[in-house]
């Protein structure tokens, strides 16, 4: 797995993060224009929603043309937008608009990377793969938030978009000396997923709506997070983000590779169960030392959750489809998060913070109770192929 090009390729997916993960804290910015929390939900969360509408078109794109290609016109249609941010003034049309342009770029380029990545690891290791490429969205998630206060106290929010402007850059020189390891499908032909035919209606909806109701509840959290501690009212927010990425990080190390063993279903409940718990419990918060203890035992579901997940969709749709499968997966999981963040925002509008947190664990529960009690066996259940016509059994 760790080759030269995978190397270079997952320093580039790092930086491509972490030009975003700066962003964490742009709520911030919009306090001086004492915007409403659910104009701030709109901001954050139209960079998800812009990114829904593209994602899909160019999953299909990157299993026939080719990944890099289309990796590096997302980085460089993301690079083309960020100087503009230096002109907002307000929490108006603007902002909304940049953050819109820049979820396409997103959408795009994220997508070709891991699929980059994922490409040279061996199948048999998928989810322990897709684990290790998510640890360095994890330590951007981390790091970023982090650099990003240091950066904005120094030189304000404009050098906050001049570091990530930077980033973009090193992303795009490091998947330039990446090579294509999937040669394009030039017949154009989609290979179908075989497996959905044999499913009914309800079994479907179910698969995607685990995706989106993750996408959700890490919205509530990303994005308000800062809002919730500033409230509380606690001196800084970053050592949250480090402890929530250093758990991940090592759960996704030690345990990404659990649902390769032992099925993807058997290992996505206990997640769920530990995010849900974590939101609740995140909503009695009080102190730095709890409130640092939250993030790590968030983190801690997360680094389950993420590789069993994204694994269970490749599953699903087949290996032969995985470029489309990973922009599906992250589709949903936007439309999570660009939903999730204005109502969540109106949530915390009228009952604050702490019932908004409550709220989304109690829902991320019953969907997650749902999901395992009703939805399909994918491909792998432990070490045991199913076949394709027992999926739905």
């Amino acid at each position: 797995m760790w080759n030269r090009n995978f190397v270079v390729a997952l320093i580039g997916y790092f930086f491509l993060f972490m030009s975003v993960t700066l962003f964490f804290i742009f709520p911030l910015f919009f306090e001086q224009f004492h915007a409403s929390k659910t104009q701030i939900g709109l901001i954050m969360g139209i960079h998800s929603l812009a990114a829904i509408f593209i994602r899909p078109v160019f999953g299909k794109i990157i299993d026939i043309k080719g990944r890099k290609n289309i990796s590096l016109i997302g980085i460089g249609f993301m690079i083309a937008v960020l100087p503009l941010f230096h002109l907002i003034g307000d929490a108006g049309i603007l902002p909304l608009a940049l953050r819109a342009l820049g979820g396409l770029g997103w959408g795009i380029s994220m997508t070709a990377t891991m699929t980059i990545c994922s490409d040279l690891a061996p199948v048999s290791r998928l989810a322990q793969s897709m684990g290790i490429i998510g640890v360095a969205g994890l330590l951007s998630v981390a790091l970023g938030p982090l650099l990003a206060e240091e950066i904005v106290r120094q030189f304000g929010f404009g050098g906050l978009y001049n570091t990530s402007l930077l980033f973009l850059m090193v992303s795009f020189a490091c998947l330039s000396l990446t090579k294509e390891v999937i040669k394009p499908n030039n017949n154009r032909h989609f290979p179908k997923p075989v497996s959905l035919r044999h499913l009914a209606l309800f079994p479907i909806l179910l698969i995607f709506a685990l995706p989106v109701f993750h996408g959700a509840i890490r919205g509530a959290v990303v994005f308000f997070i800062a809002l919730f501690g500033n409230s509380v009212p606690l001196e800084r927010i970053g050592p949250f983000f480090v402890a929530f990425s250093a758990s991940a990080i090592l759960t996704r190390i030690l345990l990404g590779g659990l649902s390769d063993r032992y099925g993807r279903k058997q290992i996505l409940f206990p997640s769920v169960l530990i995010i849900s718990l974590n939101l609740i419990f995140l909503s009695q918060v009080r102190s730095l030392g709890l409130f640092v203890l939250a993030g790590f035992i968030g983190g801690f579901g997360q680094g389950l959750i993420f590789p069993a997940l994204s694994t269970y969709v490749i599953d699903i749709l087949g290996k032969e489809n995985k470029g489309f499968a990973i922009s599906l997966y992250l589709t949903f999981f936007d439309i999570g998060m660009g939903l999730g963040s204005p109502i969540f925002g109106k949530i915390s509008d009228f009952y604050g913070y702490r019932s908004m947190y409550l709220i989304a664990g109690l829902i991320f529960f019953l969907v997650g109770a749902l999901f395992t009690w009703k939805a399909p066996l994918s491909r792998i259940d432990g070490r045991r192929e199913i076949p394709v016509d027992q999926l739905a059994k």
